[in-house]
Parts: structure tokens; sequence; C-alpha cells
């Protein structure tokens, strides 16, 4: 894959937690039974840092969580080598309580209905809601987010790469197209 273009920079990254977290803070109207739950490896990230735009907006800290969704996956059995399991790190119930699920890319829906599936098997939330950075489209399930960073038609040939400093020493979201003769 080759970059295309690059969408987000460290700054609108930056500017779309920020707003996600007013939207959060606006619906729930407020902090009181929220807790944020990151999906492993870049949701993770993302969730720290609005859970850390909802604490300096609103003044109390949420609790927040890691969802690993590795053995929730419906593709196992086509993956060529044997997935990696991490730790699900979710040190609160979630029994009543209104979770945000956070990812970085929203494309077909599997990825979030794992981690609908995990998070149920840790209780039952009073709702869950849904946040991503970008919104990709082409979807396969009818899972649709509550709050959104970017809304970004792609191609299905095309991949978007989130980056992180956390995880890859800078943030920007790019957008990547096969190598000409690749499919």
């Amino acid at each position: 894959m080759r970059p295309k273009a690059r969408v987000m920079d460290a700054q609108a990254i930056a500017r779309a937690v920020v707003r996600i977290a007013h939207e959060i803070l606006e619906r729930n109207r407020g902090t009181a039974n929220l807790a944020v739950v990151g999906i492993r490896t870049r949701g993770d990230v993302l969730a720290r840092r609005l859970a850390t735009a909802i604490e300096r907006i609103e003044g109390a800290a949420v609790p927040v969580g890691v969802l690993d969704i590795t053995l929730y996956r419906d593709d196992l059995d086509r993956l060529p080598d044997r997935p990696t399991v991490a730790r699900t790190e979710v040190p609160f119930d979630v029994e009543g309580k209104t979770v945000v699920l956070v990812d970085d890319v929203l494309y077909t829906g599997r990825t979030v209905r794992a981690a609908l599936d995990a998070i149920m098997d840790l209780g039952r939330p009073a709702a869950i809601q849904l946040a991503v950075l970008v919104d990709r489209g082409h979807r396969e399930l009818p899972i649709r987010p509550d709050y959104v960073g970017k809304n970004l038609p792609t191609s299905s040939r095309e991949r978007v790469a989130v980056r992180l400093v956390e995880t890859d020493g800078v943030d920007e979201v790019v957008i990547e197209e096969p190598e000409a003769g690749s499919v």
C-alpha cells in the first residue's frame, strides 16, 4: 500500500477528540454512570484521550477500560497465523453503565459486533454508544456510530491508516491505495 492522501493531522485528531467528548457529555448530561472502553490497539489509545478530554471539560474522571476482541472475531478460521490474544482490562462493573465503545476506524462493522459480544460477556450495561475517529462506510452489518470524528468516503480498495503517537510515533490519518499491479 502506498500513501494517497493525509486526511487528518495531529491538530485535526485532537479537535475531533475534544468535539466527541463534548457531544458525549451533552447527550449523556454529564458523567454519571458513564464509562469509556477502547478496542485494542488504537481504540484504547483514543479511549484514554477521550476520557482525559471529558475530565478536562467536566472536571470529573470517567472509568476507562480496554477490550481485546480477538476471540470474538468471526474470521479466526480464515487467518493465516494464530492470532495474538491480549488482555481485556475493564477494571469496573459495566452493569447499569452507559459504555462508550471507542475504535479508530469503522468499516464493515464486524469489529464492533465482536466488541459488543465481549462487553455483554462482562455484564449488562444500561446502554452502549459507539465513538469512532473515522467512519469510512462500506458496512456489512447494521451498525451506526453515535459519535464520529470524520466521515471519510473511500473505495473498498483503499485502506485507512490511523497512526497515533502512542503506538506509531505520529498522529495522522492517511488513505492508502494498493501499489500498481496489486489487487
